[in-house]
């Protein structure tokens, strides 16, 4: 685990209000959006106003939005190298398991 000092719900909020400004950049209605990504128009304006959505859908929007490939560095192999030693690391002084169970 890799300290962060944002929460789930910040990011939450953060990509929710990232998508829409990159829907009103991009001068789509609500209605467009949905029409051209295939999501349903209720999942979108539930995704604009809380920030749920499912991931398949929130591919599809990110897609129509031109940003599909800002998802390629999500849970990388190599991503923990560029923000150090993960907090149990730390903490235990001990190698990164390769495999198994920790106990």
């Amino acid at each position: 685990m890799t300290v962060s000092l944002k929460s789930p719900s910040d990011v939450l909020q953060e990509v929710r209000d990232r998508f829409k400004r990159r829907r009103l950049a991009l001068n789509l209605t609500q209605a467009g959006l949905a029409r051209r990504s295939g999501v349903a128009l209720g999942s979108l304006k539930r995704f604009e106003t809380t920030g749920l959505v499912a991931f398949d859908s929130l591919l599809k929007l990110a897609l129509v939005l031109d940003c599909l490939g800002d998802f390629d560095g999500l849970a990388a192999e190599d991503a923990r190298s560029m923000s150090g030693k993960p907090l149990d690391e730390v903490l235990a002084g001990t190698r990164t398991r390769k495999k198994g169970r920790m106990t």
